[in-house]
């Protein structure tokens, strides 16, 4: 009995290892075997750039959208919490609580380094 247990882990197991490997195995199969200039160039939606290609953007553009991730990711711990509220009772309550200090406490760490502002 646990002997099949384990099995299925490692059907599992093998199975996430293959859908990760295979992707790349199946790109490196099929890619250019002759590269030339028109193949590595740059373009997006079949247009030619114009200008350089490669480009820094400003890193707030990155807090923010760290920032946005948190609390993305907030709504999608708070969603399921609050429709099984009323079977968790006063302890997921407390935790959802914290959960949401914490997440404060990030919100106004953001707002003093300035992470919110455009500039």
């Amino acid at each position: 009995m646990l002997l099949t247990q384990y099995g299925y882990i490692a059907i599992f197991l093998i199975i996430a290892i293959a859908f990760g490997i295979l992707p790349l195995v199946i790109a490196l199969a099929i890619r250019p075997k002759k590269p030339n200039p028109v193949k590595l160039s740059t373009y997006e939606c079949g247009l030619e750039t114009v200008g350089p290609s490669w480009i820094q953007f400003h890193v707030g553009f990155y807090l923010y959208a760290l920032v946005f991730v948190i609390f993305d990711v907030e709504t999608v711990f708070l969603y399921p919490w609050a429709v099984a509220y009323g079977k968790l009772g006063l302890f997921a309550l407390i935790e959802m609580f914290i959960f949401v200090i914490l997440l404060v406490v990030g919100l106004v760490y953001a707002w003093r380094k300035r992470a919110l502002e455009w500039k």
